[in-house]
């Protein structure tokens, strides 16, 4: 089965949903979106999946929002608001499923494309795969978790250097920060998310779906919260000289002149 943004396959009891946009290193439009919500959904009702893959076509996992086609050039704070609000859904759709969630990384996870590597739980990352929350560049934040997964997986301190000065992560600093459950060469990435998904589909279903209620849940308020401050403080920013200077210093390829205004 497949969209033309997504495509998605059955390997026995694990699906396999694949962002299909390579040329634009798989960054999110409404369309991909919109049609990764469905499969994820359809995925978490589905009583013969056991795991859901998440991966990137071509060599990269997900560059975020695709600034030039997701976002129109004047952004009203209601839109903003419900277009954040989408996205976050695919967050809520993976910590709330009772499924686990394996992230099948190659190439770029950066801003959204991040925050939805970091939402999985776990994570096998090929040589060439690499961790930026880069919101801040552009004159933004992080709007699918970021401000709440980072601090609780690496410590405060870390987290703020990662998001303040959008430190890029590479694969091993990501094994070594407990941000990776393994690495592996870029071409063994896909067996190596396979066997690990095998490996839990021989779990007793039941009893994953238990452990991860438990440990998801203690921190669900949490996240709810962080996803609402985020989705408030990203609305402020969007319409922020700052970002619209953070845009056209990125789409012109020099470096941005940010005023704070």
């Amino acid at each position: 089965m497949q969209t033309s943004t997504l495509l998605v396959k059955k390997v026995g009891p694990v699906s396999w949903l694949t962002l299909n946009r390579p040329d634009a290193l798989n960054a999110l439009t409404d369309e991909l979106v919109g049609a990764l919500e469905q499969q994820m959904q359809a995925a978490n009702q589905d009583p013969e999946v056991r795991v859901v893959v998440l991966q990137g076509a071509g060599g990269h996992f997900c560059s975020g929002l695709d600034l030039k086609v997701a976002l129109p050039s004047t952004l009203g704070e209601s839109e903003a608001a419900a277009t954040i609000g989408r996205f976050q859904a695919l967050i809520r759709a993976i910590v709330q499923a009772q499924k686990p969630y394996v992230a099948c990384v190659r190439g770029a996870a950066v801003g959204f494309g991040a925050d939805l590597a970091l939402a999985c739980d776990f994570r096998v990352l090929g040589g060439s795969a690499f961790i930026q929350e880069k919101f801040v560049d552009i004159g933004l934040m992080p709007d699918g978790g970021g401000t709440f997964w980072l601090p609780r997986l690496v410590g405060l301190g870390r987290a703020l250097e990662l998001l303040m000065l959008a430190r890029r992560i590479d694969a091993e600093r990501a094994l070594a920060l407990g941000l990776a459950t393994q690495v592996t060469d870029d071409a063994d990435v896909e067996r190596s998310s396979q066997e690990l998904a095998d490996e839990l589909c021989g779990k007793a279903p039941l009893a994953l779906a238990a452990i991860k209620a438990a440990v998801r849940q203690a921190i669900e308020r949490g996240l709810s919260e962080a996803l609402a401050e985020e989705q408030a403080g990203q609305t402020r920013l969007l319409s922020s000289h700052d970002f619209r200077e953070g845009v056209r210093a990125w789409s012109e390829r020099r470096t941005p002149k940010f005023t704070g205004q």
